[in-house]
């Protein structure tokens, strides 16, 4: 008899409990369920959670890691964005930043971890963006969601397509390009999946996990996959083909003291000007018509 892992992932989690990853993130946030944090990933300890859904511990909070502070750190969590990435560097922000995907993001401005989160969280398969995500936060968020802006992502293959995938359907027993659970591509990507009936087994994931676009279009451009769900600049940075999929919006969650302060706003001054519009343009694929675009705004 196989034993089972002393741990279970994010994903694991969520099926146990049947519940959404991004619930699992928010309880492991809260510090309502055991967690461990090794190498920027969240571990669960299997005797531990099973202890505490038949309520025989109790989960002792760290008031240093769950307590949110007076004021959230100047720190920009979630997901990487190149052009995110080059403005904050550019504009002279000099804001420090923490990028392990979407969920890790929300996660750590709940907890206060961070004064901005950078999301791309699908429902409904792309349907919507974010909005639910950044609501089931609750009014307490005290933050305001931002457009930064819509980006066209699809699948990023080899130069000239040798192997004649046309959708999500021809991944079938390919080698795909994974990202970390924590990633809203990654969610995204288990979610098209999902919609043509296929599961995480009908492909062949790779490891570790890319966790920026650049990784994912080397290891489509070296040979070491076949095919990943990427942005264009993916695509065009690594000469690769570039097959649109889906539009989606990628925002900024700003707490609302922090949307005033000095860094964040000459990082919007300077996402105004010609040299910002020119890299957008020469990346590929973004649609910054309504950057700053107030999405949400919670008292």
């Amino acid at each position: 008899m196989t034993t089972p892992p002393a741990f279970l992932t994010v994903r694991e989690l969520a099926d146990l409990l049947r519940v959404k990853e991004r619930k699992v993130y928010q309880l492991a946030a809260d510090g309502e369920v055991p967690c461990r944090r090794v190498t920027g990933k969240l571990l669960f300890p299997r005797e531990e959670i099973e202890a505490w859904i038949t309520g025989d511990t109790v989960v002792e909070r760290d008031a240093a890691s769950h307590a949110p502070g007076p004021e959230r750190p100047a720190i920009v969590a979630g997901s990487h964005d190149p052009l995110l990435d080059w403005a904050i560097r550019e504009s002279g922000a000099a804001l420090p930043t923490l990028f392990d995907g979407s969920l890790d993001g929300l996660a750590r401005f709940r907890s206060g971890q961070a004064a901005v989160a950078a999301i791309h969280i699908p429902e409904a398969a792309g349907a919507r963006w974010n909005i639910g995500a950044v609501q089931e936060l609750g009014p307490a968020r005290d933050a305001v969601l931002i457009s930064w802006a819509k980006r066209s992502r699809g699948l990023v293959v080899a130069a000239g397509n040798p192997l004649g995938i046309a959708g999500v359907k021809d991944l079938a027993g390919k080698r795909l390009v994974a990202r970390q659970e924590s990633a809203g591509s990654q969610v995204l990507f288990r979610q098209l999946l999902e919609h043509e009936n296929m599961n995480g087994d009908a492909v062949q994931w790779s490891a570790p996990p890319a966790r920026t676009e650049s990784e994912l279009g080397e290891a489509v451009r070296t040979g070491r996959a076949d095919a990943g769900l990427g942005l264009v600049s993916a695509a065009g940075q690594s000469g690769l083909t570039f097959l649109p999929l889906v539009e989606e919006e990628f925002d900024l969650l700003v707490d609302r003291k922090f949307y005033f302060e000095p860094p964040f706003q000459a990082l919007l001054a300077f996402a105004r000007s010609a040299l910002f519009r020119e890299r957008a343009a020469e990346l590929g694929g973004y649609d910054i018509a309504e950057l700053g675009r107030v999405r949400d705004n919670a008292p």
